[in-house]
């Protein structure tokens, strides 16, 4: 007889690790709902901040952000006083985002905010276990430079 589903699938790396990536966005989106802020959100804004002045086109590459949802993101962020987007100095034809420093001070919250819900997301895992597990999922993420 066929082993059953369920467990076939539950015994897969990738079905685990899309659980738990599942659980570790939902505490991250969880704690930076607390600031008022959505996940792409804030990744544009930590990108911004290590970008700026950044062209918007470039800043949308750097994400992998389809652009129509860039320009929405930017318009949300714009709106609320933390981005600004000015005419790029090297282009002018281009349009330059940078934080404002309400955008600083918002990031930074949000920043200690996912560290927490990271830090959650570890609990059952001693400090030891931590630094293994981090440097397998950087080799096997494909994101090892």
């Amino acid at each position: 007889m066929a082993e059953a589903p369920l467990p076939a699938i539950r015994s897969l790396p990738s079905w685990l690790l899309g659980r738990a990536a599942a659980r570790g966005r939902a505490l991250v989106a969880e704690a930076l709902a607390v600031e008022g802020v959505k996940m792409w959100h804030h990744v544009v804004l930590s990108a911004v901040r290590d970008l700026a002045p950044v062209a918007q086109a470039d800043l949308g590459r750097a994400v992998r952000l389809d652009p129509k949802d860039l320009v929405g993101v930017l318009n949300d962020l714009q709106s609320a006083g933390l981005v600004l987007r000015e005419p790029d100095p090297a282009d002018r034809r281009k349009n330059a985002v940078s934080l404002t420093d309400e955008g600083t001070r918002l990031l930074e919250r949000c920043e200690r905010a996912a560290r927490q819900a990271n830090e959650e997301l570890l609990a059952p895992l001693s400090a030891d276990e931590r630094v293994r597990f981090m440097g397998l999922l950087i080799r096997i993420s494909g994101t090892e430079g």
